[in-house]
């Protein structure tokens, strides 16, 4: 996994964890990474401060985070929570579940799930619209 700091064309920074490089090429490329604050899809990497090691074998970073980082996180956690608490898990039938429910050949209801690369793909193809569900652990 590879972090990169984030800067749209309106000037808002973010950060965005992508599974190497290479996917993050490939997503902007498909115009795919968006701002997390006004959704600009005009989104380049922004100079970024690297983790240092301490004595203790810990990793800190040397940027100094954002004042409202810690309220954007919390607000991340709980949405994650209401979705979870509110929304049907159809785990790997989640693209499926969301073309049906699309195309109305099944109920409209809140759902979510787990989609691979090539369905996340299909979906935005078909103009499919859906969130990822943040993952943000109490740790950070």
């Amino acid at each position: 996994m590879i972090s990169y700091s984030l800067q749209c064309a309106q000037g808002h920074r973010f950060e965005a964890w992508f599974k190497n490089a290479a996917a993050y090429d490939e997503q902007q490329a498909r115009g795919i990474v968006a701002c997390a604050q006004c959704g600009d899809a005009h989104v380049e990497k922004a100079p970024m401060a690297p983790a240092v090691a301490r004595t203790d074998g810990e990793r800190v970073s040397v940027s100094s985070m954002h004042p409202d980082a810690v309220k954007f996180r919390e607000m991340l956690r709980e949405y994650r929570r209401r979705v979870v608490s509110t929304a049907e898990n159809v785990g790997d039938r989640f693209a499926e579940e969301a073309r049906k429910i699309h195309f109305e050949e099944a109920d409209e209801r809140a759902i979510f799930g787990e989609a691979t690369r090539d369905e996340v793909a299909a979906l935005l193809d078909d103009g499919i619209e859906f969130l990822p569900l943040p993952d943000v652990g109490d740790d950070n």
